[in-house]
């Protein structure tokens, strides 16, 4: 049955009847039967329910008959984008010299098809490839091993392919896999593969000794219509709006249910059980088509929406995975208080820094540990902080590909030297893929977000909300790798 709250206090904290209320009845197992009804979709549609496909049309569908059910006002917003599909998985070859065989990789999406067996080089110039002048007549008809760093993956494929290369294998700069992404823009027929830091450089020690390497990739591309869903609460001041979000669609590997039917799954629940309480702030959900097509559902979104409606929006809340099976309780760095220049983070608008206050506070009343993960705009949060946009956004992360350290083992259980989630866009990302444990601690922080903002969003727009969004309150907050999506640079 959903909570009914009435007559609630101005400002909520864990302790609170409304937070208390809803946490009670947000439960693990709500958000285990969403997830169970997503993987089922999935192994309907072939397995995966990625952005263009029917097993995300069908997880639209099933969204919105939850969403309507539940009383909110729900519409659909229809977009046009490029689409990528590996046909077969993406293959990495050592030919010579021994020990010959197969080598750990992962496809670079929106990577071109191509099947090239030819001796390895590095960039004639700097190893990260980043101008065209990094490479030459050498990298002609070769493999290219190209570093990460510094300039998006599809500007070092472009190089490498307009210097005559074959293929291009990206490895890491730091530990565990790349999942990378060329961009959705790029439309080079180039096979482009992602390794490991430690691969790469074994590859790179071998190319004087005569190193050649076959790479294989058949994908596809082109054009597709997928959706956005939103739902909006039938109450509540139009005028300053909380929207809360995750992305509903998966790669192409899998079902997707870490990543991330475990944000869509906690915020299915989430809105099922606030159908009867009458916030005084209007509340929008929204699940993103296309994030793992490079953010495409929620940069549309925001691209579309008029100036003024922006200012409405007081907040956004991002959920992308909160289930890992290695998990940690990371919060988006919202005042950049943790992580020094060059990593990749920065702050937020003005607000996300009280918004990432209000997770710790929620985890310290709990006594639970949390820690900061980079502002990075790696996920749909990014269109909303983006400059020109600048509104105050916030979130939580379990954990992707990042290896679990032996502090954070200790911190928050589970095995160190493994990674957050070991599958990890691919196949094994099932239902038994999932912390129930996280989903249970992660679902009721974000309720106690949601309803927390749903009646008082003061401590991150300022003393003027409740007209429009004000910027008048400053960043707060307190001082970890988000590192989540098929990322688009190094």
């Amino acid at each position: 049955m959903a909570v009914v709250v009435a007559q609630p206090p101005a400002q909520a904290h864990p302790g609170d009847l409304r937070s208390w209320a809803l946490r009670k009845a947000v439960s693990a197992n709500g958000v285990m039967e969403h997830l169970k009804e997503l993987q089922k979709i999935a192994e309907r549609n072939g397995g995966n329910r990625v952005s263009g496909a029917p097993g995300y049309d069908r997880s639209v569908d099933y969204a919105e008959k939850v969403l309507r059910r539940a009383g909110y006002r729900v519409t659909r917003q229809a977009f046009e984008f490029q689409t990528f599909i590996p046909n077969a998985p993406s293959v990495l070859h050592r030919v010579t010299p021994a020990p010959a065989g197969d080598l750990e990789n992962r496809i670079m999406s929106y990577s071109g098809s191509g099947d090239a067996t030819a001796r390895a080089t590095v960039p004639t110039g700097n190893a990260l490839g980043c101008a065209a002048g990094d490479f030459g007549p050498a990298n002609a008809g070769t493999v290219v091993l190209v570093s990460r760093g510094t300039c998006p993956f599809g500007q070092k494929a472009s190089n490498a392919a307009d210097a005559g290369a074959a293929a291009v294998v990206i490895y890491n700069n730091t530990t565990g896999e790349l999942n990378g992404t060329l961009g959705n823009t790029f439309t080079r027929d180039i096979a482009a593969v992602g390794i490991t830091q430690a691969l790469g450089q074994e590859l790179v020690a071998q190319v004087p000794n005569g190193l050649t390497l076959r790479v294989q990739a058949d994908t596809f591309r082109g054009m597709a219509t997928t959706e956005n869903i939103l739902a909006e609460s039938r109450w509540g001041n139009p005028n300053n709006v909380v929207m809360a979000g995750a992305h509903l669609d998966s790669v192409a590997e899998g079902p997707g249910i870490s990543d991330n039917a475990s944000g869509t799954a906690a915020l299915l629940e989430i809105a099922e059980q606030m159908r009867l309480v009458p916030t005084k702030n209007k509340v929008r959900f929204a699940l993103w088509a296309a994030e793992e097509a490079s953010l495409v559902g929620s940069t549309h979104y925001i691209a579309n929406l008029p100036q003024a409606e922006r200012d409405k929006i007081a907040l956004y809340l991002n959920f992308d995975m909160i289930g890992s099976p290695n998990y940690v309780r990371f919060v988006y760095d919202g005042d950049n208080s943790a992580f020094p220049p060059g990593t990749g983070s920065a702050p937020g608008p003005a607000g996300s820094g009280a918004i990432e206050k209000l997770f710790h506070d929620y985890f310290k009343s709990q006594r639970l540990d949390s820690a900061e993960t980079p502002f990075s705009g790696r996920s749909d949060y990014g269109p909303f902080i983006a400059a020109g946009v600048d509104i105050p956004s916030g979130g939580l992360f379990t954990g992707a590909e990042g290896v679990k350290t032996a502090e954070e083992a200790a911190a928050y259980g589970g095995t160190a030297g493994q990674p957050y989630d070991p599958c990890y866009h691919q196949a094994c990302d099932t239902i038994d893929n999932v912390s129930r444990a996280a989903i249970d601690e992660m679902s009721d922080a974000v309720a106690h977000a949601i309803i927390t903002y749903a009646f008082d969003t003061r401590s991150v727009t300022g003393p003027t909300s409740g007209t429009a969004r004000g910027t008048t309150a400053p960043a707060q907050g307190g001082g970890g790798l988000h590192d989540h999506d098929h990322e688009l640079e190094s």
